[in-house]
């Protein structure tokens, strides 16, 4: 008899199994925590720190393990300086300094100011933190976390099922194949169970 995976449970089901998985991880706890007394506008956090701690967790490694970095973003178009956006990252690196971890910190409100210089190609301006997630290179890893005093609050355009049936499948509203696979190459050693789908 097999055990249907949280994949295949109903929304809040998977949501109360995400909730549960990244409380497990001190470092998505601190990074929730530090994000929210600092009310950002429009925050989340979001990408591979989240997706990685569920697919650690599968796969019985310890929630933190090998995860590089985190992603905290917000949206703020009143104020698209670099400045701004660099005063905000330092601040919650100090926060955060103790768990010896790196935190991307992003205004997705000025993206489109650098994007092209970065990776040769337009973007239009975002809209909001949600739309800029609906863009990120993966399903599993577009999904966006904060808490609010109700709890867990979850921005999954795809939904969750990929995160939790540990899918790597590409998103190609705005990433390259080249960019994508390089990216599920990685992923694909560090967490073998990973179903990679190619593009």
């Amino acid at each position: 008899m097999t055990t249907e995976g949280p994949d295949a449970a109903p929304l809040h089901r998977q949501i109360q199994y995400l909730d549960q998985a990244l409380k497990q991880n001190a470092v998505v706890r601190a990074a929730l925590a530090v994000a929210a007394e600092m009310a950002l506008p429009n925050w989340y956090l979001g990408a591979g720190g989240v997706a990685q701690t569920v697919w650690n967790l599968r796969h019985g490694f310890e929630p933190a393990e090998g995860i590089k970095d985190y992603d905290l973003v917000y949206f703020d178009p009143a104020d698209l300086s670099v400045d701004a956006e660099n005063r905000i990252e330092e601040e919650v690196a100090r926060r955060l300094s103790d768990f010896g971890v790196v935190v991307d910190v992003k205004n997705e409100a000025r993206v489109h100011l650098w994007y092209a210089q970065r990776f040769g190609r337009h973007l239009e301006p975002y809209k909001s933190t949600e739309d800029a997630i609906a863009t990120w290179p993966t399903t599993a890893s577009s999904v966006g976390v904060r808490n609010d005093i109700e709890g867990l609050v979850v921005c999954a355009p795809f939904g969750l099922s990929d995160i939790l049936g540990m899918v790597a499948r590409p998103n190609k509203v705005i990433v390259t194949q080249d960019v994508y696979d390089e990216k599920v190459s990685r992923w694909a050693a560090r967490w073998p169970r990973l179903q990679v789908i190619s593009w």
